[in-house]
């Protein structure tokens, strides 16, 4: 029985997954293994995650090399095709009540499993500064590599200190006009050869200490406020494109209260990828801060799936 697009019901399952990310379609892959009645709910319109997002190749994760992260996503769904699990799609939940083990959904669908699996994923940390939603796509830009030709011969800024900052900086330097990279702290997060890079680029100029006050512009980007940190003065820039890098954070909001989260948000899970809530685990990157990777959320959902599949056997929920 190939893999099902659920449209609507009230039905009782083995395990809900609720992300459809990498760890999400391992964990399902895993869970028709072993022949557990699973349902996979994605708030997006497909399958995939933040891997929809990842524009760069993908050349870490073992056993298959890709050109971007929809070109390892679209491996991933072709491995599915007729695993027996069932997929909602577009699926905004309303409330999840973990104890019970129940999803509701907004269109008013309730699902029930004898267990759960979390693996919602992260987003990038936004700088929740004026300007921000508003020149988002007009001027604010996604990616390095998926956006340097809409940047040739501008004055693009970089906010952020670690690898992905350092690396689209490279990037971006060779069609922009100039780079400005900006980091709020002294020291920067990335590696060691990055650094270098940037700092031998001459058409890359760093700010350190350095913090985003205002994004200014009509229509599109057209500068940029920042404010010295040590001196407290703040001057404008000339830019017109923007690309944030300030990190990311775990989509566990709505778990706030039900699960044992750390001081940024992550689920804290044991090595079996169990949470304190019995019957309820957590994989991926919502999981993992020390190491969110593609290998990473695979192998958790995989351990997930083993976990409850060996666990007891009691009876769905009615």
């Amino acid at each position: 029985m190939q893999t099902a697009i659920l449209e609507k019901g009230e039905m009782d399952f083995d395990v809900i997954i609720v992300g459809g990310g990498a760890a999400g379609i391992s964990a399902a892959l895993w869970c028709a293994e072993l022949q557990l009645e699973t349902l996979l709910l994605e708030a997006g319109a497909e399958l995939g995650g933040q891997l929809l997002r990842v524009y760069n190749p993908i050349k870490n994760h073992l056993g298959i090399e890709t050109e971007n992260g929809r070109e390892l996503r679209d491996v991933f769904v072709k491995q599915i095709e007729n695993c027996r699990f069932a997929v909602r799609l577009q699926s905004e939940i309303v409330r999840v009540d973990l104890e019970k083990k129940s999803v509701t959904l907004a269109a008013g669908d309730i699902f029930h499993a004898r267990a759960v699996i979390i693996a919602t994923g992260v987003r990038r940390r936004k700088l929740n500064v004026e300007g921000e939603e508003k020149f988002a796509g007009k001027g604010i830009i996604e990616s390095g590599k998926r956006d340097a030709d809409s940047v040739k011969n501008k004055n693009v800024c970089i906010i952020g200190g670690g690898d992905a900052a350092f690396e689209n900086a490279l990037i971006l330097s060779e069609t922009a006009l100039s780079v400005t990279l900006i980091h709020r702290r002294k020291d920067f997060r990335a590696r060691a050869e990055f650094v270098e890079g940037v700092k031998k680029n001459p058409k890359i100029e760093i700010f350190t200490e350095t913090a985003v006050k205002k994004i200014l512009g009509k229509e599109e980007v057209e500068a940029i406020i920042l404010e010295n940190l040590q001196t407290q003065e703040t001057f404008e820039k000339n830019v017109e494109a923007i690309l944030i890098r300030i990190g990311v954070e775990p989509n566990t909001d709505f778990l706030r209260g039900e699960l044992d989260l750390d001081e940024n948000g992550y689920i804290e899970i044991n090595q079996n990828c169990e949470t304190n809530v019995k019957g309820v685990f957590a994989v991926g990157d919502a999981a993992n801060p020390i190491a969110p990777t593609v290998s990473s959320a695979v192998g958790m959902g995989a351990t997930a799936a083993k976990a409850i599949s060996l666990g007891a056997r009691t009876a769905r929920p009615h």
